[in-house]
């Protein structure tokens, strides 16, 4: 479990930088741009490995609650809904223009479905802690960040739906086999 909350401490650490704007533009001005882009990819990838290996020896973990059934067909909405904002994130659209975060709102969505429909220890440090991170970092944005441009047509919102379904699907047709868990 150690292993699991170390790698929360780092990847939510560093990607937590985005709440102090004046100490990361600090970072920068100390080291470069560059050399800050490199310790922040070398540290997320550091922390992401350590949260799945984590994951893994965390397997099988104390149950804390039973989840609710309702929790679990929740969550086939609500991740296909996450996927199509993560896609919208890289979309130009209205989708993104609405939420001006799709992706802090896709972690959102992600975290609270798996948090639902999971009642594992390891399960919910991990889902809580990025649920927890993803609110308080969209709501610090909003009051932070103008909205992006206006965009004209539909475009890249259609994309950000269809291939968000479609990744979706994939994902709940080879689970199993990703993550070692079934959900269907």
């Amino acid at each position: 479990m150690y292993v699991l909350i170390l790698g929360l401490i780092l990847f939510i650490g560093v990607h937590a930088i985005r709440l102090f704007p004046a100490q990361r533009e600090r970072l920068i001005a100390l080291r470069g741009e560059n050399t800050y882009k490199i310790v922040y990819t070398v540290i997320s990838v550091i922390g992401l490995a350590l949260i799945i290996w984590g994951k893994i020896l965390a397997h099988p973990s104390v149950i804390v609650w039973e989840p609710p059934v309702w929790g679990r067909h929740l969550a086939y909405l609500l991740v296909p809904l996450a996927l199509i904002l993560l896609v919208a994130a890289y979309a130009p659209g209205h989708i993104r223009r609405w939420l001006r975060h799709p992706m802090l709102a896709a972690v959102m969505l992600w975290s609270l479905a798996h948090t639902l429909a999971n009642g594992e220890l390891a399960s919910l440090i991990l889902f809580v802690t990025f649920f927890v991170w993803s609110t308080i970092v969209f709501i610090a944005s909003w009051f932070r960040e103008t909205p992006p441009p206006i965009v004209k047509g539909w475009g890249g919102d259609l994309t950000a739906i269809i291939l968000g379904f479609l990744v979706a699907m994939l994902i709940l047709r080879f689970h199993m086999v990703l993550f070692g868990v079934a959900v269907v």
